[in-house]
């Protein structure tokens, strides 16, 4: 069998359509025959074979396809490319998430042939952890019908892929906007309300700045959230990006970033709130997202089923969290009346 490493890729880009040396087609027959020679040639799954362990390689391999289309599918999410701080750890690893402190010591003027001058500390280094959680999810027959050809690759790892992407980014989004004050900062979290107020937008990005040394901010929020800001005067390069953005690409000078909608997990009701936009600036990603261990998939025994269907459990454990303290960085949140 092909290397396992070259057939996870090439898996991974029939799932997003961007293959290069094969059709997607293509790309779906060479992975399945990956698939049947790691089943001892079979198209069908023998009960006996798997009681036996004669096709570990298998289900392993489905592991590993699953596991990096879930993570690629994040990656692929452009607006949380600068929120979000992805880490994989070893099972039973905790990552502590340090957070530099870049509040300057003050320079005293002091007389000639003195040390009179008051000393100053180097504070500690903030430490936090994330906590992680298994996530699982049982499904039967896919696997089956896979090897025999009666439905594709493709079908089989978006559906368990994408069911885990959405998971793991509602609780991307309920992190984020659950966060605290204490959790953002707390003297750099900058909170403003009331109807919108071009000097009051100004004001909170110029404090945002501020904190984080003057680095420059990115404001973010849903398409609905970003079509509040308007600039006193709008150019026709503005109009046009309203207009295909949907948007405004930048806001006096500071850039737009409109962060997609979703809906709760098994709602229709949206998790972002469209009147509220958040400024940021810093170079730390204050989303932290902890992947501890492998994935890993369990096959079911069917002569326990009823049916006599074939199921397995595919599993992560992963954590999600918001480390923002510190003066390194600024934050602040608009909330539109």
């Amino acid at each position: 069998m092909a290397e396992m490493n070259d057939i996870v890729r090439l898996a991974v880009d029939a799932y997003k359509g961007s293959v290069e040396k094969y059709s997607v087609q293509q790309s779906e027959d060479t992975v399945r025959q990956a698939l049947i020679e790691a089943n001892n040639g079979k198209t069908y799954l023998d009960y006996r074979d798997i009681r036996d362990g004669k096709c570990p390689q298998l289900f392993s391999l489905v592991e590993t396809i699953l596991s990096n289309t879930v993570q690629e599918g994040l990656s692929a999410d452009m607006a949380f490319n600068s929120l979000v701080d992805y880490r994989n750890v070893a099972e039973g690893d905790s990552p502590l998430f340090e957070v530099e402190d870049n509040t300057l010591f003050v320079v005293s003027d002091a007389a000639n042939g003195t040390q009179g001058v008051r000393r100053q500390r180097l504070f500690d280094v903030p430490q936090t952890r994330i906590p992680t959680t298994v996530k699982m999810v049982r499904v039967y027959e896919e696997l089956s019908r896979v090897l025999s050809g009666a439905v594709d690759f493709n079908k089989m790892i978006t559906k368990v892929s994408a069911s885990f992407e959405q998971k793991l980014l509602n609780d991307i989004y309920s992190a984020w906007v659950g966060a605290t004050a204490a959790q953002l900062g707390g003297a750099t979290f900058f909170p403003t309300a009331g109807a919108y107020n071009e000097d009051a937008l100004l004001d909170l990005i110029a404090h945002v700045e501020a904190s984080a040394g003057g680095k420059t901010a990115t404001i973010t929020g849903t398409k609905k959230a970003l079509r509040n800001l308007k600039e006193s005067i709008v150019s026709d390069s503005a109009k046009d990006e309203l207009h295909s953005l949907g948007y405004y690409g930048k806001f006096y000078g500071t850039p737009c970033v409109a962060v997609p909608q979703r809906h709760k997990v098994g709602t229709t009701e949206f998790i972002l709130d469209d009147n509220m936009i958040t400024v940021v600036a810093g170079d730390q990603k204050p989303i932290k997202v902890v992947r501890e261990g492998n994935p890993l998939m369990i096959m079911g025994d069917p002569t326990k089923n009823a049916d006599l269907t074939q199921e397995y459990l595919y599993a992560e454990k992963w954590g999600v969290g918001v480390v923002l303290a510190g003066s390194n960085a600024g934050v602040g949140r608009y909330e539109i009346a």
